[in-house]
């Protein structure tokens, strides 16, 4: 019997990341697609493609953060595990059927901590593993939106004496370059979240705990899970989330392949950077900075702020509705005598 719970909730998990990248599609091809630099099936294959390939060569930092570095894994039922992937399950698919791009990592946290508050407390929380991750959900999208930025005016002086064909010419083949490099960051980073879960899951139950714990004691990420969890994200971006893909490659400003180029590079740093300190960051977030630094370049009108602003709206809402949505799955559970 604990066998089959274990392996619903690992389930379940990878369910999670099927639909992270289901949701977050978006993230990674909607500049391309919008450029017709690839079709939307082409967009979906390279992207998915990148996004499993980061499975060899990221590490773990972010999957130890999640799994253990910021809910004490010691207060941590399977029940708590199950109720905050309901949670950000639930709010990911209300969003994705919204148009809106949030960000699926702030969503799982949001519902993990949810879960573990309503049943443990706030003593459950560990400050130190929220603090750069609270921090991160201002400075992604500032690292995106300057990098963007920067690097759009870059282009225009390097290119100030070359055609537009000839500008557009370079760029469609360098935009798959950018295209893939944002992928891999993506995998990279959110594919993590799921891994650190899973470890959760091993570590909550005594009698599979080994398989998660190094000579040390401490916490560690098999390769399976790696793989498992980096396979799914890629599944899921191949099925792409078309409500959040329409929202970003045209919505937010219009885009030509030089703009898409800026945009995905601006956005791929600031994503490797907060993957190799170990930050759950929202490649949401740091892409849709991306876009709004490129499409100012030309004019403040040319970014359509409305958009923006219902964005970071959905931005600000997410931790505390996937809370809400994952204490609300564990109350249930508890009335139902399982904790």
């Amino acid at each position: 019997m604990e066998f089959a719970i274990v392996l619903g909730i690992v389930a379940t998990a990878l369910v999670f990341d099927y639909i992270n990248g289901f949701h977050d599609a978006a993230n990674s091809i909607a500049t391309v697609v919008s450029t017709r630099v690839l079709s939307p099936g082409q967009a979906v294959v390279w992207a998915a493609f990148f996004n499993f390939v980061a499975a060899f060569g990221f590490g773990t930092a972010v999957a130890k953060t999640v799994g253990s570095g910021m809910i004490d894994i010691n207060s941590v039922t399977l029940a708590v595990i199950f109720s905050g992937l309901v949670g950000a399950i639930v709010w990911d698919l209300i969003t994705w059927y919204l148009g809106l791009p949030t960000s699926s990592s702030h969503a799982l946290i949001g519902g993990y901590a949810g879960a573990a508050v309503a049943r443990a407390g706030f003593g459950v929380i560990i400050p130190a593993g929220w603090t750069k991750t609270l921090v991160f959900i201002v400075v992604s999208p500032l690292i995106g939106l300057t990098a963007g930025l920067v690097l759009m005016v870059a282009i225009y002086w390097i290119f100030r004496h070359a055609t537009p064909a000839h500008v557009d010419h370079w760029f469609r083949k360098l935009q798959l370059l950018s295209a893939a490099l944002f992928s891999l960051n993506h995998g990279a980073n959110d594919a993590q979240k799921t891994m650190g879960i899973i470890a959760g899951v091993l570590f909550t139950v005594p009698a599979y705990r080994a398989a998660v714990v190094d000579a040390n004691g401490q916490m560690f990420i098999p390769f399976w899970i790696v793989l498992a969890a980096h396979a799914a994200i890629g599944l899921g971006t191949l099925s792409g989330g078309w409500r959040i893909i329409h929202t970003m490659g045209s919505r937010i400003t219009k885009l030509q392949p030089v703009h898409g180029f800026a945009a995905e590079t601006g956005a791929a740093a600031a994503v490797f950077l907060a993957t190799v300190l170990g930050i759950p960051v929202s490649t949401t977030h740091a892409i849709t900075g991306s876009i709004v630094g490129v499409g100012a370049t030309r004019r403040l009108s040319a970014v359509r702020w409305g958009v923006a602003g219902q964005i970071v709206w959905a931005w600000v809402l997410t931790i505390p509705g996937a809370a809400i949505i994952g204490a609300g799955t564990g109350a249930l559970l508890r009335a139902f005598g399982v904790n």
